[in-house]
């Protein structure tokens, strides 16, 4: 009894000093290998996928409500004024971001055949529909809203609160940061099992109808997906820099990009990578009241990549379901989009989670948005290590613009 006991231990210690990145890879190896070589089995593997997909589909409405209220609860009045030219850069680079991933969804549409059997959901007219359901979703009793997996009702009463908790007393807000954090811990808990999950969902995509080919639909998704980051990272980005101090941008850029983006590609958590950025800054002699404040700040709202991810994701989702979606209403979608990854820090997967709320703005349903979110998870292995390097090198990128651009008009004003 004992040695079995001493056995299990050492099994989760082995399995714990093994990467995560690497557990999901092994379980997405092991779904193929297992659907080429027993393809039918019904119930137990895909119950996996499903079972991991209910879990995130249960917890996902709390972790926005509670990651936004606190957000906006915690938020420093002085705060904007001093960091005003980065957060604009912040801001700017983000819409940008979500636009651009909007733009390479309608040019090289994916599809997850998968959903398929979902087809029968209506489109949305216009952007009068939309806005008109986005307001009739967002006055939903909040239980409800709870309950029915309405993320523009979730997302309206923590915003709400979240301004009301601001005048509340500090251990008010503490407590509200307490319960982020918890609910951020079940999440992770959740996410822990992701290499499990992926194995059955990965199983299921191979022996549904379409089999492998359905593969080759993520192959789709995740190109889309990096070459919008690379567009980002080397064109977009440049030319912020460019048009913010007026000099060469790729020596900064790319100088970032090496220290640190590799090491959070690697990471996968801009967290993690903090000591990273703040050394970074250092070397490049930025002023250190400027990036203290910038770069934990940048690691918290700055969030381009989630953007790119969650607009791409949801666009491919209604192309799947034929949805015709005009600019506009796709355009709101990015902006709501782009606004609510600021939320998304300090889970893995994070940005995945807020895919649900974008589809609700296009009328895809819960159920429809949590199986994305499951395919997420798949792409996960590439699609999070390009997200991080970009959001956690930005954080420098705009921070050094910012403090460059400073120091030219201070010198300006000394002559």
């Amino acid at each position: 009894m004992l040695k079995t006991q001493n056995d299990r231990a050492s099994l989760a210690h082995t399995l714990s000093k093994v990467p995560f990145i690497l557990q999901i890879v092994a379980g997405l190896i092991l779904g193929i290998i297992v659907a080429y070589v027993y393809p039918d089995d019904k119930t137990v593997i895909p119950t996996l996928g499903n079972l991991f997909v209910k879990a995130l589909k249960a917890v996902a409405p709390i972790l926005v409500f509670v990651l936004v209220a606190s957000a906006i609860a915690k938020h420093q009045a002085g705060q904007q004024t001093s960091m005003k030219p980065i957060i604009a850069l912040y801001f700017v680079g983000m819409v940008i971001s979500g636009t651009l991933a909007l733009i390479m969804s309608l040019l090289f549409p994916s599809n997850f055949s998968e959903l398929a059997a979902n087809a029968n959901v209506s489109a949305p007219e216009g952007i009068q529909e939309v806005l008109v359901n986005f307001v009739n979703q967002a006055v939903e009793n909040p239980v409800s809203a709870f309950i029915n997996g309405n993320y523009v009702a979730i997302l309206f009463w923590s915003i709400a609160l979240g301004l009301m908790f601001r005048v509340a007393h500090e251990n008010t807000k503490r407590v509200l940061n307490d319960l982020a954090e918890s609910v951020s811990g079940v999440i992770r808990m959740v996410i822990r099992c992701a290499p499990i999950g992926v194995f059955g969902l990965v199983y299921s995509s191979c022996t549904q109808e379409g089999g492998f080919t359905n593969l080759l639909n993520y192959v789709h998704v995740v190109a889309v997906l990096v070459a919008t980051m690379l567009i980002i990272a080397f064109i977009v980005n440049p030319l912020l820099v460019f048009i913010t101090t007026g000099s060469n941008p790729f020596p900064l850029v790319l100088k970032s990009l090496a220290k640190s983006g590799t090491t959070a590609f690697f990471t996968r958590s801009s967290a993690a990578n903090l000591p990273v950025n703040l050394a970074l800054c250092e070397e490049l002699k930025l002023d250190k009241q400027t990036y203290s404040i910038s770069i934990p700040l940048g690691c918290t709202i700055n969030m381009s990549g989630a953007g790119v991810t969650i607009v791409v994701m949801t666009m491919a989702a209604a192309n799947t379901l034929g949805i015709q979606v005009d600019f506009a209403s796709a355009f709101l979608m990015c902006i709501v989009s782009v606004l609510c990854a600021c939320g998304s820090s300090g889970v893995a997967g994070g940005s995945l989670m807020l895919i649900p709320l974008a589809c609700s703005i296009l009328g895809i349903s819960n159920d429809v948005a949590m199986q994305v979110v499951g395919i997420g998870f798949i792409i996960g292995v590439i699609q999070d290590s390009f997200e991080t390097a970009l959001n956690s090198s930005t954080d420098v990128i705009f921070t050094a613009a910012a403090c460059k651009r400073a120091e030219k008009k201070a010198q300006k004003k000394a002559a």
